[in-house]
């Protein structure tokens, strides 16, 4: 990186990524190697008869999708993606997987060939011939720069209300991962970074799995043993996963933020284990409960599985992780919630 100012441009402004730049604008404002406007790009929305991103720049507030947090006043709502990432240094890609693609093609032709992003979007890309790649291959490919990842047990509002935890950086360029845990560590917000970049973000895709199946026991009344069982055998499969199709990562990373704490934190308050119980108990389909449940978020469990899915298929590895096969067929209604338990009982785990 040059000794310019480096800009930073953020991707997306769900509740992540409002907290996101909620961080990064209090960091910034300490340091005078950045620019001090932060970029924010947001999906332009009515709300109340008024632009969302003219809320945010004049009340300094996301008020739907991270509701009594003030942001800084250096973070700034551009509803084009384009012009919110011009001249941009570091992109944060803080955007549900399903437009990851879209995003790119759009602004491609205008980032900055010295940049580099960072992606805290969960999921796997699914081309039109079906082929399943890594969001941040996607976005490394498309746009011809570095793509890292950050991933962890991050409840969005807890995190912008100052609760301590911790997440993991995804980086093997040395400069590239310190500039990332500048921007975003906090006394309250710990940030480890680990080269196994793959596997933590192919970790952050699988437990959103785990955490609808967590989901499906909590919607057919199922206790907190049932649960463990979810998670430790969700667990096992999501192991064997990155064993098999990820070799050559160090075995402790799934002791990390991004391994096994991201998984019990999203199976006991994440989103995709509410929607996931409320489909048991109302049998509304899953879209319907997004659109009720989630105040214009997105779920990313369901897509998840079906993407696990068709890699699997691919592969010949599908018999192989019935926990997994056992959710995407469920969410697909091909098998009814209690088929959940009839995948725990006959796991080749007790084989």
């Amino acid at each position: 990186m040059s000794d310019q100012l480096k800009r930073v441009a953020i991707v997306g402004s769900g509740n992540w990524g409002s907290t996101i730049a909620k961080i990064v604008g209090t960091n910034i404002a300490k340091f005078n190697t950045y620019e001090q406007e932060v970029r924010m790009y947001v999906y332009e929305e009515i709300i109340n008869g008024r632009k969302l991103t003219e809320i945010i720049n004049q009340e300094h507030e996301n008020i739907k999708y991270l509701p009594g947090h003030k942001l800084p006043q250096n973070v700034v709502a551009y509803s084009d993606v384009v012009e919110a990432v011009e001249d941009a240094d570091i992109l944060l890609f803080v955007i549900p997987h399903q437009f990851v693609e879209r995003v790119c093609n759009i602004i491609k032709s205008r980032v900055k060939k010295t940049a580099f992003a960072v992606s805290f979007s969960k999921g796997f890309y699914v081309s039109q011939d079906k082929r399943v790649e890594l969001l941040s291959t996607v976005i490394s490919q498309l746009l011809e720069l570095p793509c890292y990842v950050l991933m962890g047990a991050n409840i969005a509002s807890e995190v912008a209300g100052g609760s301590f935890c911790e997440a993991t950086i995804g980086s093997r360029n040395y400069e590239h991962g310190q500039l990332i845990k500048s921007l975003i560590q906090t006394n309250e917000f710990r940030l480890v970074i680990k080269p196994d970049t793959e596997v933590i973000e192919v970790l952050g895709a699988l437990k959103n799995i785990v955490a609808v199946a967590a989901g499906f026991s909590d919607g057919l009344g199922y206790g907190d043993n049932t649960k463990a069982a979810v998670i430790r055998l969700g667990l096992k499969e999501m192991v064997k996963f990155c064993e098999e199709f990820f070799p050559g990562h160090h075995p402790h990373i799934f002791l990390e933020s991004c391994g096994v704490a991201d998984l019990v934190t999203t199976c006991y308050g994440g989103r995709n284990r509410k929607v996931a119980a409320a489909f048991v108990k109302t049998g509304k389909d899953i879209k319907i409960l997004e659109e009720e449940m989630l105040n214009g978020q997105k779920l990313q469990g369901p897509d998840a599985a079906a993407e696990v899915q068709q890699w699997l298929k691919q592969r010949g590895q599908a018999n192989h992780y019935p926990l997994f096969v056992a959710v995407h067929e469920i969410c697909e209604r091909r098998l009814e919630p209690t088929a959940l338990i009839d995948a725990l009982r006959n796991h080749p785990e007790f084989w």
